[in-house]
């Protein structure tokens, strides 16, 4: 059939205070494609743009399970085919004329690939229209979503709704994009809004809402939505753990950590093992020993057996303390548990052994991590960095190469920093030239830590010549570092004439007293 017929949604459905959604009286059209008479999707005129303030590394994690099959023979081909509509002049056109087979596992494994490219990913999409398959609905709505696409989104939950699949998913997407983008105010509509999909916001959902509102930063708002509705969500112990995490592990605000706390007791809510895991955790890392240790015997006396992330905790802030010789016994208490100590045991030593310079130790508990079986992590060789000298850092660097963890771009980072904060510029130097035998190339940030590092160092003409490599790569102008270069220039040449004003006075002296 030719792409004539047009399915008008009317925001009927985004009326109770969700304006923003879709204006009042707007319509999204759908026309419907030729390869299936059913088949909807959505006009570009619909699709808002949102300019998305931050993406983490997190959010190009898969969603939700997926059996994704990015080796898929058939996929390159189709991603390409996919790629070329997607710039057409006439989308609908070329779908029509398209007579490539694409299955449900396909289209779902090309929206993921395309995940980067929100058009071509529609277009996967379009192809599956008459599959009415939740997951891969699912999957669209958050790469639409997460490029600010909201309004397409919510086209595909109302097909979604009038299709009879289960929309809940789609909603809990929703609520965590816009909690990405630090738009609070919608994701909590979105959650007040499911009813009209006929779904229950129930204590689940809530959990799902409080957890992406704290999972961003917006802990405060997460806690005001839950004690301002505990009449129609009765406190309890997970959504205050839900708020404990946000201010001990997002936010890291004891302060307020410490205040949730007290309000569990004053509602009458009991603490479990999670919550003291939290609290415990959270001390741990302001370096609180004594508190750290009464919360792990008052958990003991109430009956909660203690989990490996609250003896990682404990030793940290032992070692961290001093007391290496109480985290040692730690551990061995961890094994009569019987629990086995992690790579996170042995981090939560080398980590603060390195952070004061007691390398001789770390090396100890490193040494012994590996006699265990236990595998270092990125995290492990990247204390060493912080700590070692030159050769220690050559060292860890071809340790870390065997172990095959890099090392990366952020290891040479921090190993640069370091030297050209210890004023050792010729080691940053010699740093900088191991970086291309581990073929990793530096990028716009290791140039701008060389030349302020330099500059510091008052090694003005390297400074400068690393400012011109950045820039001849591809680097914008730091009007920071611009700045930083033309004062030292400036300086260096006052004090350049004074040099001299003070040699010709020096020499007139000495010729008058002849």
């Amino acid at each position: 059939m030719a792409a004539s017929l047009r399915l008008r949604c009317y925001n009927s459905y985004f009326s109770g205070g969700f304006h923003g959604i879709a204006k009042r009286n707007s319509q999204c059209t759908v026309p419907v494609i030729g390869i299936a008479s059913r088949c909807k999707f959505f006009s570009e005129a619909l699709h808002q743009t949102v300019s998305l303030h931050s993406r983490s590394q997190n959010e190009y994690h898969a969603p939700f399970d997926f059996d994704f099959n990015l080796n898929d023979p058939s996929l390159p081909k189709f991603l390409e085919l996919l790629k070329k509509i997607a710039h057409s002049s006439s989308q609908a056109e070329g779908l029509h004329l398209s007579s490539f087979q694409a299955n449900r596992d396909l289209i779902g494994s090309a929206i993921w690939a395309l995940r980067e490219e929100w058009k071509p990913a529609l277009l996967a999409f379009k192809w599956n229209c008459h599959h009415n398959d939740e997951k891969v609905c699912n999957l669209m709505i958050w790469v639409s979503a997460t490029h600010g696409k909201f309004s397409t989104a919510w086209c595909i939950i109302r097909d979604m709704h009038l299709s009879s699949l289960s929309t809940r998913q789609a909603m809990l997407i929703m609520i965590d994009r816009y909690a990405s983008v630090n738009n609070t105010a919608k994701a909590i509509q979105t959650f007040n809004f499911m009813d009209k999909f006929r779904l229950t916001p129930d204590q689940e959902a809530l959990h799902a809402l409080l957890a992406a509102l704290c999972k961003y930063g917006n802990v405060e708002e997460a806690e005001e939505f839950m004690l301002v509705n505990k009449k129609l969500f009765p406190l309890e112990t997970t959504s205050f753990n839900i708020i404990l995490n946000g201010w001990c592990n997002i936010t890291k605000d004891v302060y307020e950590a410490k205040r949730v706390w007290r309000d569990m007791s004053k509602y009458c809510i009991t603490p479990n093992d999670t919550s003291y895991s939290y609290m415990i955790s959270c001390f741990s890392k302001e370096g609180n020993l004594f508190d750290s240790l009464r919360l792990y015997d008052q958990m003991k006396k109430r009956g909660w057996t203690p989990g490996i992330e609250i003896y990682n905790s404990l030793v940290y802030v032992l070692t961290r303390a001093n007391c290496l010789k109480e985290a040692l016994r730690t551990i061995d208490k961890l094994k009569e548990q019987g629990l086995q100590p992690d790579s996170s045991t042995f981090n939560s030593m080398i980590l603060p052994l390195c952070e004061t310079g007691k390398l001789a130790e770390a090396r100890i508990v490193f040494n012994t991590m590996v006699e265990e079986n236990v595998s270092p992590t990125t995290e492990t060789f990247h204390a060493f960095f912080e700590g070692t000298d030159y050769q220690g850092s050559l060292e860890f660097l071809s340790r870390m190469k065997d172990s095959g963890l890099g090392p990366n771009k952020d290891s040479f980072l921090i190993i640069l920093a370091k030297f050209l904060k210890l004023k050792q510029p010729v080691n940053a130097l010699k740093i900088w030239t191991e970086m291309k035998a581990y073929d990793v190339v530096p990028g716009c940030v290791h140039y701008r830590v060389m030349v302020e590092g330099l500059v510091t160092c008052r090694w003005f003409i390297k400074a400068r010549y690393f400012y011109e490599d950045m820039i001849s790569n591809g680097c914008s102008a730091d009007p920071k570092l611009n700045k930083l270069l033309q004062k030292e220039v400036l300086v260096s040449g006052d004090k350049g004439k004074q040099n001299v004003k003070k040699a010709i006075s020096s020499k007139s002296v000495k010729y008058s007293i002849k």
